[in-house]
């Protein structure tokens, strides 16, 4: 590491660790604060491709939010902006501040804890639902930077659905030094007779129920080779959790995989029944005597009926086709600008567009935008409120922008880019696939999620 670099984190470990009060030279300048040292930019990412903010003027004061990492820091001007300026000691001088009081937050469920404040940084590890964790600044309003339980630094998604902050971290209590006890003369014990430790009894394996038909891997990833197809019913016997998107399992045959976590395709139910006592073979019956075989007359030919035509499907039978082509793909991974010519990946509108071609032999546009124009031009029913959807519609939505509703309160329905599209199940759920995180196909509950901030209208495709 840089020299720079150990300065920049000398001196914010000693920012948070203790105050030393200034001498009165100092006393104009703010406590946590950083003083330029020479000009130099101020920028609103944490790198040289950042747009320029402004530059900071030799002499002007800012406050220190927290070193991002061995390069730069981010801060705050008089004027309330906030950016990110060089480490560099020949741009800024940091200058020490009494240790504000960290806050806390708590893991709503599983997330990935990376190296740096984007989808791109390295996976450090799962955080788990339950876990604690420090937050030490805010890079940007999709990240947290926070510290866990062993003292790993890394970052976090900021949203909701994941993370509760939840106050100030209490401060650690100071281990008391023991007093030395003098060591008496010890008095020889007699061996006791070894007690033999009984066995341990293995506790009873859990059992789940699959929910909806789900991909059986090799391995705990979409990447893993596929067993088969799970069908909604099946019981298994989960064996293992190996982070929080995978269970191990184990099918009815003894044949052990993989299958996703998510409660939109496997519930647990409890410990799996003791297992019933081999039971004793009831001896053969005695033969029976062969009967001599009665002749067997000779058939009366029947007059062939002339066939009846097959009336077309139904609207209903039709969207019940779409959907269960749609589901064969669970599991199926996402990628971005998928190939339209094959079924190894899927972005959200291909997915869309195999689900009815599969079906139906019905060939949607390529891509999201041409396929909300072909709904509203050519499909039925269309409308701006989720809950009136029916059963196989196509939904479209805007773009992320948070997980909060207020977020999304300026949208104009018909106004905004489309942006991603899914199949509506019914009961509130859609069927789609958005990222390589999330697994790729997999099905969502809409209500109070982004989904449903995020939807702009919906229709039939038929």
């Amino acid at each position: 590491m840089s020299n720079k670099g150990w300065a920049a984190r000398l001196m914010l470990a000693t920012m948070l660790t203790a105050f030393v009060p200034e001498m009165a030279s100092a006393a104009s300048v703010q406590a946590g604060a950083v003083e330029v040292v020479a000009t130099v930019s101020l920028r609103e990412s944490p790198s040289t491709n950042g747009d320029l903010v402004r530059y900071l003027k030799a002499g002007e004061s800012v406050t220190l939010l927290q070193a991002v990492n061995d390069y730069w820091l981010q801060v705050r001007d008089a004027s309330g902006k906030t950016g990110y300026v060089s480490s560099n000691e020949k741009y800024v001088k940091t200058l020490s501040a009494p240790a504000a009081p960290a806050r806390t937050a708590t893991i709503k469920s599983a997330v990935t804890f990376r190296t740096q404040p984007s989808t791109s940084g390295d996976k450090i590890r799962m955080l788990r639902a339950g876990e604690t964790v420090i937050v030490t600044g805010e890079p940007n309003g999709y990240w947290f930077a926070v510290r866990d339980a062993g003292g790993i630094a890394g970052y976090v998604s900021s949203s909701d659905e994941y993370i509760s902050l939840n106050g100030a971290a209490p401060a650690p209590t100071p281990v008391p030094t023991p007093t030395p006890t003098p060591t008496p003369t010890p008095t020889p014990t007699p061996t006791p007779t070894p007690t033999p430790t009984p066995a341990p009894t293995k506790a009873p394996a859990q059992t789940a129920t699959i929910l909806a038909a789900v991909n059986f891997r090799t391995q705990p990833s979409t990447s893993g080779d596929k067993i088969r197809f799970l069908k909604a019913g099946e019981i298994v016997v989960v064996t293992g959790q190996p982070n929080g998107y995978w269970y191990a399992v184990q099918d009815a045959a003894g044949v052990s995989g993989y299958v996703s976590a998510s409660d939109a395709y496997i519930s647990l139910n409890g410990a799996t029944p003791t297992p019933m006592p081999t039971p004793t073979p009831t001896p053969a019956p005695t033969p029976t005597p062969t009967p001599t075989p009665t002749p067997t007359p000779t058939p009366t030919p029947t007059p062939t009926p002339t066939p009846t035509p097959t009336p077309p499907p139904s609207d209903s039978a039709k969207v019940e086709a779409v959907i269960a082509a749609g589901l064969r793909y669970l599991g199926t991974p996402y990628e971005y600008g998928s190939d339209r010519g094959n079924t190894d990946t899927f972005d959200c509108s291909d997915f869309v567009r195999q689900a009815f071609k599969d079906a139906l032999g019905l060939v949607l546009p390529a891509d999201s935008r041409k396929q909300a124009a072909y709904v509203k031009d050519n499909g039925k029913g269309v409308t701006t409120d989720w809950r009136q959807l029916k059963r196989g519609d196509i939904m479209f939505f805007m773009s992320y922008k948070g997980s909060k509703a207020s977020l999304y309160e300026d949208k104009q329905p018909f106004g905004e880019t489309v942006t991603h599209t899914g199949i509506y199940l019914g009961n509130g759920q859609v069927l789609q696939t958005y990222s390589v995180a999330s697994g790729g196909v997999r099905i969502d509950s809409i209500e109070g999620k982004h989904w449903e901030y995020r939807f702009l209208f919906g229709g039939s495709a038929l």
